[in-house]
């Protein structure tokens, strides 16, 4: 049985550089030591931040 993980290799890059990016956004607009931990933790779940916007924007 042969097992295929390269099929979403590009959407892990994407994924990647999209929490780089959340990252320094979100600790370089913090003000404290635990609101930068609280931003590393809100990059790490962005897709969830971005499909929720989206779906309100459409009214679902």
């Amino acid at each position: 049985m042969s097992k295929n993980y390269g099929n979403n290799a590009p959407s892990n890059a994407i994924y990647g550089l999209g929490l780089i990016g959340a990252a320094i956004y979100f600790i370089g607009h913090a003000t404290t030591f635990w609101m930068g931990v609280l931003g590393f933790l809100k990059a790490l779940v962005w897709p969830a931040f971005l499909v929720f916007e989206a779906l309100k924007a459409v009214g679902a």
